[in-house]
């Protein structure tokens, strides 16, 4: 089965289908009844949806409300709307959709409590035996084997069990205590919030800023006379307001308090406050706290009365003891009778700034803020003290130390609002004060609060403790919060009198404010709020009195409750006194000099603002409250001819007063209907009943006018109004009006207000929270108010004719009552239109009347029999049919805000069918057909405009499941679908609309019965029999994508995506594959962490609806990301030398699951050829691949497994094997990364070692089984590995976050990989009866080997190993007869796993490594193939892996021993000793091992044992190829190009030899004889011969080098590593041996490619001619015992070019210094023969000596270029001179000189770098041979820097210098004079006389030649110069002529014999090397 993406043509895959009618299905299969945990999927839980109210939080005791008992309609309103419960719609199983998926981050940590840690061995710390010991322990012999312990055995492994049993037991054991959810594992995808989350909006509560608590500590004057008051407040300088109210305080002692008792009435609680909580929405640089002191009026100015503060220190007080006296007395009789006035004292000012902005943390420890210039206001802040590390609170500590006087210069000592903005900048006339103050910020829930209006906030557990004040803010600019509590507060402001011009005495002026319900002087409310220290609330306020000032400005704030219905006689009163301050005879206290008032009503409205008033001299008349004082009354007399005289401000801070006209008027005439009152007065206006209509029109469309902060703070109000009106169109004049179209456009336009007026208060999705806040809530259908008096207010609705008593018999005050958990559903009627209906016994009402019901007449009680009366409107139904019907700028206004009505619709259809009790009806009758309709138009209208309103369609409708007819939600589904599709086609670019689709589906996908939407459990149509077309493959169930979209609708659609978006045609949607890919996985592992799900049996129900994705995901193979880590140097024209030219059909057929190929041979080459041509896909993310490997593993391991079986039996053998890339790519993709980083000790990926890496064009010798990986992803272990994790890597993750993840990783690693082998094991029965099983069967074993080659943990390999031993004896001939390579693989893994540190690993691998060689016995009563390939695998793992630990795997062995003895069976064979044979020669390989080990260090010595081990299996060819190709490895590791070229020569050598010897083809080599002129040390390798070896014998030879190709991959190999090396001759040499082959074969494009780097070899030998450097040679003897066996051995080293002394010295040096201790090694610093005697028996000695290579003269004549003379290298020479005296050097006539020639036993370079000397001799030169060297030495540079071309002029004049200079003419000079000057007297030494005069002879001649040359060279400025150097030559040649001249006549006779001083030393080539 696989997704025809190439069939996409004929039918699209996005062709929407037809979805099944859910509602008509499920009534048609009525769920079984013994349905048990599969109920959930058949239908919806019974209590899914519920209608909650739940009763509003309320801050205070007692909530607000007014103490009135009658109220008008809209204060009830109003307190309705602050008070009743909340409705909300709760969808009880919401919190399971995948919006809500808990495998986020935060909550997955939860759901990985209590995993098991996974054992792997790449954990466990490797053990830390040092050698030295382990020597101890290990001795070599068999006898320790014998000795040593096995591991457990397995129990029952030897009884022949049937196959089905084992596989039994096998699945049970791996199937137990697995973890249930594989996604709790897997970190989810890096999401942005998930887009389908639709956060709960926050609770509508009232609105705080930043909350500041002050608290007052002390108040302290230098002298202490008389009470002091202070009030505080918060001024913003910048918008010149005040932004609190005021909070008074005093601090004076009860002594001080004392002096006013018989003024103050006992004090409440409330006003002894001495700490207030501020709070500021805005805050900035500007806000100030300003103190003002008012103290008990006195007589005299300010200035006098503050002259005693300024002028007393507290210090003198005992001095001026009697004036203080003096002072109190006076202040004493003040307060007695003055004692209820005040007088403005002093002030100052906070700068806010530092702990506003850092109110969250305060940090500075003391600052001093500057205020102003007159002085400075200190401040300290101190951080609060800090018992406790996690308390951040802060304290500010604050001490005023100036306060600031009134400027008396100013008019009047004033101090009015306005001047205080000017004085905050310049504070002068400072009085000396402290008060002490601290500021931090408010804790969350203060204990003892009182609210502005004295309401005790919660938590106020005792009344008697003195309270803190919350003081209301007046923020600085609109705040638009909604109201939410009932607050009904007036604040009045005196601010100015100007009594300038009136007649009469009036200075000492106090204004008495009182707020009055009539004109009768009693009839004062006691509603002031009281100041410090006194009662709660009076019925009147005085002003502070300004000494002697008729003009006086006054900065008082009053604070008045207001009544909650007002009257047209409530009003303010202001009466002015004068106050006699001095005690006068006949003068009364206070003397009334005016009077003046203000309404509070006007036409209705609340009249607040500024007023500049007249004043009155006499008592206003009767029934002046209803007037304005403006009004000029006959016969009163007025201050200044009625002008304004007196200023006063007016604020409300109101929750029932709006304070904008529109609204009022609005609110004025809903409720003037509400009331039925008739003519309503508006503003000026009276409203008669039949103009009603039309106002109420105008007024509706004029809220758009209103100011948006009222329309915000009454928005709840407002809109449940609009909602009224649409629901029960009111009766005007005996009409029904029809408002709905009306308040449909007010709504539209107001929410689009907020939106653009608000918009940073939205969610991720746009939606304005105060909107989304009301929606869910407040909104409620109007006639659903929980015990409400009557439903939603007593409008008139329409429902009988009304007159204006209302009938009797209709109760319309009941409603029905609910209770929050059970809704009395008693036949109370509902609403009126219920009462009539019951009343006139009618049950059907004709509904087909007017669908806009705009005005019908009702004028008789008879029309409500007929019916014609429409009943009230259902709200849902109204705003679908307005929104449908409306046009223009409406539509566009509702459209811009769909997701508003959407959600107000949705609440209101739950709200009806939970209130009509359809809830538990039948979804198909719960709506009428034209509402449906309705919906539809409006889907269809939406999903026109996708880019704009795609998510809230898609959130509508995921709501509209849960209530409607889900069969019509999935055709509004497949309209939106349509829609889309059709917009695609047009444009060029459908990423963005796809991208929207996806969004659209993820949230309609995100219901939390999404499961049970795709009808789990049906079958709608099973085909017949697995049909033969390719698009459905299927079975009784779908795997097809388009049958499961009819069946299984949205989860068709989002596999539909998958496949579409994936497709690797799909233009330009590459950008959506994460997308695409997290969408999937989202949903997945939110149906794996779904509790309702947890039940197997349902969670394969549910994974049956995934099945598809196992297709769509194989489809993508081409385009994972390669976890394995191939390396991509294969190139795809590797490929094409094996079919290509049918890539693109076979491709093509391939994906189209139908293949015209052969299938043995075709496969591997299609697959091949796929993953070559898919790689030009775009590859997926590392991320995206896992999300979508982490799926298909999940589906594997939830689905059932009889469907699965089924289902791989349909799959083609291409398809099989696909999904077998599949689940080996997963093996790869969730290997555990090994904990806390430690690198991977080579990895088992290494040990494969050369032995498979080899060759890389080799990998495409693919094994037949059509996988399409090779056996070489498990060669490297890759960096990437963790690729996946990397953006969430922190360098600085805690140790316990890294273990933790590892413990994640580790489980997530074993869970995936046993799912991997379940599926397996079902691929396994499912093809073991059909005829393919071979190739399936090759591509399962290699996902097996690939497991155990990756990291795994011990749990894993346990069952892995069960399962491999299972496959063996099932199919014994899979492996030993056709995947030969697969056995040579499981023979490695085994063995490398016998090595495990883990015991449990031990003894499984050992037993499958039994049982293997016990098969390959009983197969063939011999198991040579097994025996090979262990012992191969054993060499290669032991040469290449450095934690091979040989311990552990002689456990292993000794199991494997113990096995055999206790094998009854097969005792009387041979097969026990066989297997002895092959442990003891195992052990011999370990034996090697300890020594390599040893060695590991010393890369001479490891390549000298490996050359020993491999020399050990001269008779057995396959085991010295590994070595040779381990010893290759060693030597590309560290760059030996030349020497690792050589190994492969060997072994091509071996494999000739062989392949010579089993079939006779003239193209190939003869044997090792055609490979000499390669080298010639290849011919060892012929020592096999056919006595030794027989090629036919089973298991020998058998690895993939003995054949053709394997030879050429050697050659191949070996022409690349001498290229490497720069011995392009050899590559020309290695060539020849190939190109015969490749000719024999007709491979063009191979010889091409062969000629190609031919040419490249032979320009580079021309390019680098005289720049070509291949070695450096030195001689190193070893002397002492401590060197063990090289003791006194002597080799040749082969260093890299240009090597010097010093660094050969000091490598050894350093290496063996650290080896033995610096202190006993020792370096012989000289060539001298070395006298053994004369060494310390304890030191270890070292000589080395620079050794050149030597040849014979006549080899001279063919070693012509550098690389003759530097190939093939055999004999070397170094010079020592000595004298006979012992000294080194000495006179000329003294001087000898030793040659020592020595030769190697194989020739340079040969596989390892250095070579034992195996011969030496030596030449002694007498002092005269000496000379003559010198001398013919010289001539010979002389003539070499004269004939050099092109000329260099520097070298000839150095080497002229040399010869001919004034300063060393003494050289040849002294030569000739010693040695010429007379005849010898020895006869011998005749012929030496003679050679040297000829030298000197051709020496001078030389000297001429290079002068003339050096003369034709220079320039004018070296003339000088060349004359000197002749001078000297003609002065040597003089002094020469005489010796050279003279003949010996002796010699010109018979010739004398002649012997030369020669020694000669034959080493025979294993002795010793004898010393001289």
């Amino acid at each position: 089965m696989t997704l025809p993406l190439l069939v996409f043509s004929q039918v699209p895959l996005t062709e929407a289908v037809e979805p099944v009618d859910l509602e008509e299905y499920l009534s048609a299969h009525p769920m079984p009844v013994e349905s048990g945990p599969l109920r959930d999927l058949f239908e919806f839980p019974s209590d899914d949806i519920e209608v909650v109210y739940t009763p509003r939080e309320c801050r205070t005791l007692v909530s607000a409300v007014p103490e009135e008992s009658e109220m008008d309609p809209h204060v009830r309103d109003c307190v309705r709307s602050y008070t009743e419960d909340w409705a909300i719609v709760n969808r009880k199983y919401h919190k399971l959709g995948t919006g809500f998926n808990p495998n986020t981050l935060d909550k997955q940590k939860e759901r990985q409590k209590g995993l098991p840690k996974q054992v792997f061995e790449s954990d466990e710390a490797p053990d830390g035996n040092s050698y030295q010991d382990e020597q101890v322990i290990w001795a070599c012999s068999i006898f320790d084997l014998k000795n040593s312990l096995p591991d457990a055995l397995l129990p029952n492994l030897l009884d022949r069990t049937p196959n089905e049993e084992i596989d039994h037991h096998n699945e049970d054991q791996r199937k137990s205590n697995r973890h249930k959810e594989l996604f709790a594992l897997h970190p989810a995808p890096d999401e942005e919030e998930p887009i389908e989350r639709l956060s709960v909006p926050e609770v509508p509560k009232e609105h705080f800023g930043q909350r500041l608590l002050v608290k007052c500590l002390s108040l302290k004057f230098e002298i202490e006379i008389e009470p002091i008051f202070a009030s505080l407040a918060l001024y913003d300088v910048k918008e010149k307001k005040k932004i609190s109210e005021n909070f008074y305080f005093d601090l004076n002692s009860e002594q001080m308090k004392g002096m006013l008792r018989p003024h103050v009435p006992p004090a409440a609680i409330s006003t002894l406050a001495r700490s207030a909580i501020f709070s500021i929405t805005y805050p900035s640089q500007d806000v100030f706290l300003v103190i003002k002191l008012e103290k008990v009026l006195q007589q005299g100015d300010i200035g006098e009365c503050a002259e005693p503060y300024m002028i007393f220190k507290e210090s003198d007080a005992a001095k001026n003891k009697e004036k203080l006296e003096k002072l109190k007395c006076q202040a004493e009789q003040f307060c007695q009778r003055l004692g209820k006035y005040r007088m403005p004292f002093a002030w100052t000012a906070i700068h806010l700034m530092n702990i506003v902005s850092s109110a969250g943390s305060l940090e500075r420890d003391s600052t001093e803020v500057e205020v102003g210039t007159g002085g400075t206001v200190l401040w300290h802040l101190q951080k609060g003290v800090r018992s406790n590390p996690e308390y951040t609170e802060a304290l500010l500590h604050d001490c005023v130390d100036n306060f600031f006087l009134p400027d008396s210069q100013q008019e009047g000592d004033r101090l009015s609002d306005e001047d205080l903005y000017k004085f905050l900048a310049d504070m002068r006339r400072p009085v000396i004060t402290q008060l002490k103050i601290d500021i931090s910020p408010a804790p969350e829930n203060p204990h003892y609060c009182l609210t502005p209006e004295l309401l005790q906030v919660k938590l106020y557990p005792d009344s008697r403790v003195r309270p803190t004040r919350e003081i209301l803010e007046f923020p600085a600019r609109d705040v638009y919060v909604p109201n939410t509590t009932y607050r009904n507060l007036l604040y009045v402001y005196p601010q100015s009198l100007n009594f300038a011009n009136r007649q009469g005495s009036a200075r000492n002026i106090t204004v008495k404010v009182q707020f009055m319900y009539g004109e009768d002087p009693s009839n004062a409310m006691p509603v002031i709020f009281g100041k410090s220290s006194c009662p709660e609330f009076s019925k009147e306020a005085y002003t502070a009195v300004v000494y002697h000032n008729r003009s006086p400005d006054f900065h008082e704030e009053i604070k008045i409750k207001l009544p909650a219905t007002l009257t047209d006689h409530h009003h303010l009163l202001f009466t002015f006194y004068h106050v006699s301050c001095q005690q006068k005879q006949n003068t009364p206290l206070e003397t009334p000099v005016g009077y003046t008032w203000i309404p509070m009503l006007q036409n209705g409205r609340l009249k607040t603002g500024q007023f500049c008033l007249p004043v009155s001299l006499e008592k206003p008349p009767q029934a002046y409250s209803v007037l304005s004082p403006e009004v000029p009354l006959p016969g009163m007399k007025w201050v200044d001819n009625h002008k304004g005289v007196f200023n006063v401000e007016v604020v409300a801070v109101s929750s029932l007063h709006t304070q904008d006209p529109y609204l009022d008027k609005f609110f004025a005439l809903v409720h003037a209907l509400d009331e039925h009152m008739f003519p309503v007065r508006i503003g000026d206006m009276r409203i008669m009943e039949n103009n009603l209509e039309n106002e109420l029109k105008s007024s509706i469309s004029a809220l758009n006018s209103s100011q948006l902060e009222p329309v915000v703070r009454f928005l709840h109000l407002l809109l449940d109004k609009l909602i009224l009106l649409v629901v029960r169109p009111p009766v005007i004049a005996g009409q029904i009006v029809n408002l709905g179209q009306a308040s449909f456009e007010a709504m539209a336009s107001i929410i689009n207000r907020l939106h653009k007026n608000l918009d940073g208060n939205q969610d991720q999705h746009g939606r304005n929270s105060l909107l989304a806040s009301y929606i869910y809530y407040v909104f409620r259908l109007p006639n659903t108010y929980p015990n409400s008096p009557s439903p939603g207010g007593s409008v008139h609705y329409a429902t009988m004719a009304r007159s204006a008593v209302r009938p009797a018999s209709l109760n319309l005050n009941r409603s029905r009552s609910l209770s929050n958990s059970n809704p009395d559903i008693s036949g109370t009627p509902t609403s009126p239109d219920d009462e009539v209906r019951s009343i006139i016994g009618s049950k059907a009402t004709d509904r087909s009347c007017n669908r806009m019901s705009s005005h019908t007449e009702t004028s008789s009680f008879l029309q409500t029999l007929t019916g014609r009366l429409p009943t009230k409107k259902l709200f849902h139904e109204e705003l679908a049919l307005q929104w449908v019907v409306c046009s223009g700028s409406v539509r566009e206004a509702a459209l811009q805000q769909a997701w508003f009505f959407f959600e107000l619709m949705v609440k209101s259809m739950v709200h009806h069918l939970y209130f009509a009790d359809k809830l538990e009806g039948s979804r198909k009758h719960r709506f009428p057909e034209r509402f449906m309709d309705d919906v539809n138009a409006l889907v269809s209208t939406i999903a026109e405009m996708v880019e704009r309103l795609n998510t809230s369609l898609a959130f509508f409708l995921n709501d509209l499941l849960s209530i409607m007819d889900r069969g019509f939600v999935f055709s509004l589904i497949k309209t939106c679908y349509k829609q889309v599709s059709a917009k695609l086609y047009n444009i060029p670019n459908p990423s963005n609309l796809v991208s929207l689709r996806l969004d659209f589906l993820r949230i309609v996908c995100s219901h939390e019965h999404y499961v049970t939407l795709n009808l789990p459990c049906s079958l709608l149509t099973p085909p017949a029999s697995p049909s033969p077309s390719v698009s459905s493959a299927t079975s009784g169930f779908s795997t097809n994508v388009q049958d499961q979209k009819i069946q299984h609708y949205l989860a068709g659609l989002v596999l539909t995506e998958l496949a579409v978006i994936l497709d690797p045609d799909a233009e330009g949607l590459f950008g959506l594959h994460k997308k695409v890919i997290n969408m999937v996985h989202n949903l997945l592992s939110s149906h794996d962490s779904d509790p309702r799900y947890a039940d197997p049996q349902v969670k394969a129900r549910v994974a049956m609806l995934y099945l598809p994705l196992i297709g769509v995901i194989m489809e993508t193979v081409p385009q994972l990301y390669d976890f394995t880590g191939r390396p991509s140097c294969v190139a795809v024209d590797d490929y094409e030398s094996e079919g290509g030219s049918m890539i693109s059909q076979t491709v093509a057929m391939a994906i189209a699951g139908t293949s015209c190929l052969d299938m043995k041979s075709g496969v591997a080459n299609v697959l091949t050829c796929l993953f070559q041509s898919g790689r030009q896909h775009s590859t997926f993310s590392t991320e995206s691949s896992r999300s979508l490997l982490i799926c298909l593993l999940w589906v594997l391991k939830n689905a059932d497994e009889s469907v699965l079986q089924k289902w791989f039996t349909d799959l083609s053998v291409l398809q099989l094997n696909r999904l077998l890339d599949l689940l080996y790519l997963c093996v790869s993709c969730f290997e555990y990364k090994v904990l806390l980083f430690k690198p991977f000790q080579v990895s088992s990926k290494a040990c494969m070692g050369i032995l498979h890496a080899t060759p890389l064009h080799n990998s495409r010798k693919r094994s037949p089984s059509g996988s399409a990986f090779g056996s070489q992803e498990n060669l490297r272990w890759r960096k990437d590995m963790t690729h996946w994790r990397q953006n969430t890597e922190k360098l600085d993750k805690s140790r316990a976050e890294i273990e933790h993840e590892a413990l994640i990783d580790g489980n997530l690693a074993t869970e995936a990989n046993l799912i991997i082998l379940d599926t397996l094991e079902i691929v396994v029965q499912t093809v073991s009866v059909t005829e393919s099983k071979e190739s399936i069967l090759g591509g399962v074993l290699k996902v097996l080997l690939h497991s155990m080659a990756c990291n795994q943990s011990a749990l894993y390999l346990q069952h892995c190993f069960a399962t491999q031993r299972a496959l063996v004896s099932k199919f014994p001939e899979l492996l030993f007869e056709e995947e030969t390579e697969q056995c040579a693989d499981l023979c490695l893994r085994l063995l490398r796993h016998c090595s495990s540190s883990i015991s449990t690993i031990r003894s499984h691998a050992s037993a499958s490594l039994y049982l293997l060689m016990r098969q390959n016995f009983e197969i063939g009563n011999n198991f040579a193939r097994v025996k090979m390939q262990v012992t191969m695998s054993l060499s290669s793992l032991v040469g290449t892996s450095q934690n091979f630990n040989e311990e552990f795997l002689r456990r292993s062995l000794k199991t494997i021993l113990t096995y055999a003895e206790e094998d009854l069976e097969l005792r009387e064979t041979t097969f026990p000793d066989q297997v002895q044979d092959l442990v003891f020669n195992l052990h011999m390989i370990l034996s090697d091992t300890v020594k390599m080990k040893e060695h590991q260090e010393d890369p001479e010595m490891l390549i000298d044992l490996m050359y020993r081990i491999a020399k050990g299996y001269q008779n057995s060819p396959d085991l010295r190829l590994t070595w040779l190709q381990n010893m290759a490895g060693k030597h590309s590791e560290r760059s030996n190009h030349a020497e690792s070229a050589q190994c492969l020569v060997h072994s091509a050598a071996l494999v000739a030899e062989y392949l010579s010897m089993l079939e006779d083809r003239k193209y190939l080599p003869v044997g090792c004889v055609t490979f000499q002129n390669i080298s010639s040390n290849v011919l060892e390798e012929s020592a096999v011969s056919d006595d030794v070896v027989s090629p036919d014998e089973e298991g020998i030879c058998s690895g993939k080098y003995f054949t053709e190709a394997g030879l050429v991959g050697l050659l191949e190999q070996a022409a690349a590593s001498f290229s490497m090396a720069g011995m392009y001759e050899a590559v020309n040499e290695v060539y020849k041996v190939l190109i015969p082959i490749h000719e024999a074969n007709r491979d063009a494009k191979k010889l091409s490619t062969i000629h190609g780097k031919l040419q490249e070899a032979f320009s580079k030998i021309v390019h680098q001619d005289g720049k070509r450097m291949f070695g450096t040679y030195f001689r190193v003897g070893f002397y002492g015992t401590k060197f063990g066996d090289l003791d006194e051995q002597e080799f040749v080293y082969k260093e890299p070019a240009i090597t010097k002394l010093a660094e050969i010295s000091h490598r050894l040096e350093g290496f063996y210094g650290e080896r033995f201790g610096e202190d006993v090694l020792e370096v012989i610093k000289d060539s001298n023969p070395v006298d053994k005697c004369k060494l310390d028996p304890n030191k270890a000695y070292i000589q080395i000596t620079y050794v050149e290579p030597y040849f014979d003269t006549y080899e001279m004549k063919d070693r012509i270029t550098y690389f003759d003379k530097n190939y093939n290298l055999r004999r070397f020479m170094y010079c020592t001179p000595f004298t006979l005296d012992g000294r080194a050097h000495g006179d000329l006539h003294e001087q000898f000189k030793r040659k020592t020639i020595l030769t190697t036993s194989h020739a340079f370079p040969y596989i390892k770098t250095r070579i034992n000397v195996i011969h030496k001799e030596e030449i002694i030169l007498t002092p005269i041979e000496v000379a003559i060297e010198d001398m013919q030495k010289k001539t010979q540079e002389l003539a070499f820097a004269t004939h050099q071309d092109p000329a260099d002029p520097k070298m000839l004049q150095m080497v002229l210098q040399g010869s001919v200079g004034t300063t060393v003419n003494q050289g040849p000079l002294e030569v000739a004079q010693v040695f010429l000057s007379e005849i010898p007297n020895d006869p011998k030494l005749f012929r030496h006389h003679n050679k040297l005069r000829l030298c000197f002879k051709d020496f001078t001649k030389r000297c001429e030649d290079a002068l003339r040359k050096n003369k034709s060279l220079i320039g004018p400025d070296q003339k000088e110069y060349q004359r000197e150097l002749e001078r000297n030559y003609h002065r040597l040649k003089e002094a020469l002529q005489p010796l050279i001249n003279r003949k010996i006549p002796q010699l010109y006779k018979a010739v004398l014999p002649v012997t030369c001083h020669r020694w000669i030393f034959d080493f025979p080539l294993s002795a010793e090397i004898r010393r001289v």
